[in-house]
């Protein structure tokens, strides 16, 4: 939800193994969520759709079977603000849909997988039986820029980085999706003088260049505290 969602790597959909519904990750989820506010802007206006745009869109996904609402879904501050219509003005916003729902048909999937450039993404649950599910949804999507794997099981890690082809992949304890960088490198040995900005060469080299895997094993620092949030 930082930036309001507004950044390349945002975290727009989580596929959580059912392992992590005996602990409090959603429940956390939501405590943090809860914490943005319009007053010092952690939250705050979205560009590209329209508050009236994010409630349809949660509307017709509460429609799947077995969706439900995780938390938000509201106009930011019931309405009191003075957002142009414009834009969008929405909370903090996760909606669960069951996997077999969201890869039963390509018009549902197209559904799930829309891209709300804001603070919103969709929540799905995964068994080790339903990984072939999970598979066939990754390699179903249409855009792999940035994605993470957040395990400390190296076979579990090593089946996923094998049969997803993300550009920026994190994966470890944390796996912190912050950005797709490591991708964005000017040339020979990432010299700027070699650039050639704006020519086809460019182009084909940057977004054509090896797949990023970035690791993080741990241990992570006993001092270590949730980002503050921006």
């Amino acid at each position: 939800y930082a930036c309001s969602g507004q950044k390349c790597s945002a975290q727009s959909i989580i596929l959580m193994h059912e392992n992590w519904r005996s602990t409090n990750l959603v429940e956390q989820m939501k405590a943090l969520a809860a914490q943005r506010s319009l007053d010092d802007l952690t939250v705050g206006p979205i560009l590209s759709v329209t508050t009236q745009q994010v409630k349809d869109h949660v509307e017709a996904l509460l429609r799947i079977p077995g969706a439900k609402l995780l938390f938000g879904g509201e106009e930011l501050n019931g309405g009191a603000h003075s957002i142009p219509a414009c834009y969008g003005a929405v909370q903090p916003t996760a909606i669960f849909v069951p996997i077999a729902e969201m890869i039963r048909s390509p018009k549902v999937f197209a559904l799930v997988t829309t891209e709300i450039f804001g603070p919103f993404q969709v929540v799905t649950e995964f068994s080790d039986a339903e990984m072939p599910l999970l598979l066939e949804g990754l390699e179903r999507l249409d855009e792999h820029l940035t994605a993470a794997v957040v395990s400390n099981d190296p076979t579990f890690q090593q089946t996923l980085l094998s049969h997803s082809v993300n550009g920026t992949t994190y994966c470890g304890l944390r796996a912190r999706t912050t950005g797709a960088p490591q991708n964005h490198w000017f040339g020979p040995a990432g010299d700027p003088r070699a650039a050639g900005i704006g020519t086809k060469e460019a182009i084909q080299l940057t977004w054509s260049c090896h797949r990023e895997i970035v690791q993080d094993v741990g241990p992570v620092p006993k001092d270590w505290t949730i980002p503050p949030r921006s």
